[in-house]
């Protein structure tokens, strides 16, 4: 005979975990430090009090903001400060640090808080600062310097303290490799670029320990990076050999950055693997169609902002069926 006193009964869910909120995100800050450490050694230490002005200021304007309407404050979770390090990495170091403030607010109240706060924006918060910084000032998001160039800690990056230079993706964008700049160079984050973007290694490192913290899956990276590949393999521009031409869009720009860490964000992306796959796919589809036909050099943010509106359609498509779902839609129609 069982003992049933000493059965507990419990409402759902039954498996628990001791992650949480904080340690995911506290994971994704430990992941995003590999990064970092290459922008601080590539563009100096301004790069970094970037990302500490903008990490701040997301704090600030999510506490005002709870405070205004009588909620407990969030901050804790730590979600505030990834945001404030993505919409750091996302902006050249010339940036003036005002413009960080901006986009933190637009990225923190607008598109997150606005919509109900973590879990409920329905775009990356980052993703949405970018393009609105780009939309108000493409000119400052757009002024690249080189690496190592001797450059102010807080002040005005002006003409004299460096030397413009073209992204990779500007000269790709031509159908031409860029010149003076190797693969090698690519890959390990010595060339032009927003602050987080330029290391390939830097950001692999960071995305191979969230797959081993198990904090994100390999579907969406994977599914986005070789969609990349194999299209600009089979459609390389320029008299540019196929390999060279693919490798050079996989390790320039934002790629690695939006598919490791934004394009996988748990409220923008879809929840099922199926889904996760699919949006992947057209988050590389789209890219490569900007990068080939639009205006601007990269399409990594507007890709991942496009797919993050669709991701509802595509977890309506992809959800798991119920069992005896077609049987009972079959009796229906009879």
């Amino acid at each position: 005979m069982y003992d049933l006193s000493k059965v507990v009964v419990t409402s759902s869910p039954h498996i628990k975990a001791d992650d949480d909120t904080r340690s995911l995100m506290l994971d994704v800050l430990v992941a995003l430090l590999p990064a970092l450490c290459v922008a601080v050694y590539t563009f100096g230490p301004r790069a970094l009090v970037l990302t500490v002005i903008s990490m701040v200021a997301c704090a600030v304007f999510e506490t005002i903001y709870n405070k205004i309407v009588g909620h407990a404050n969030t901050i804790s979770d730590l979600s505030c400060f990834v945001t404030g390090v993505l919409i750091a990495f996302n902006v050249p170091v010339s940036a003036p640090w005002w413009m960080l403030v901006f986009g933190a607010l637009f990225g923190i109240i607008i598109v997150k808080m606005l919509f109900g706060g973590l879990g409920k924006n329905f775009m990356n918060p980052a993703l949405g600062a970018r393009a609105f910084m780009m939309a108000s000032w493409a000119g400052l998001m757009t002024t690249w310097t080189q690496p190592h160039a001797s450059l102010p800690i807080i002040g005005t990056v002006t003409v004299t303290d460096a030397i413009s230079t073209a992204t990779p993706l500007a000269s790709l964008k031509n159908g031409v490799l860029p010149e003076g700049v190797s693969l090698l160079d690519m890959f390990l984050g010595q060339t032009g670029g927003v602050i987080g973007e330029t290391s390939a290694l830097a950001l692999l490192a960071g995305g191979a320990y969230l797959l081993w913290r198990k904090v994100i899956t390999i579907n969406i990276p994977a599914a986005y990076i070789l969609t990349v590949a194999v299209i600009t393999f089979l459609f390389p521009m320029g008299d540019v050999s196929r390999v060279q031409w693919m490798l050079s869009q996989v390790l320039s720009g934002g790629l690695m950055l939006g598919a490791i860490f934004m394009a996988t964000d748990y409220v923008t992306s879809p929840v099922t693997p199926k889904g996760q796959i699919i949006f992947g796919i057209g988050c590389g589809l789209l890219t490569v169609f900007i990068r080939y036909f639009g205006g601007l050099p990269e399409g990594v943010s507007y890709s991942i902002l496009i797919m993050n509106t669709l991701v509802w359609a595509i977890d309506k498509a992809t959800h798991p069926r119920k069992f005896g779902y077609a049987l009972d839609k079959k009796k229906e129609a009879q």
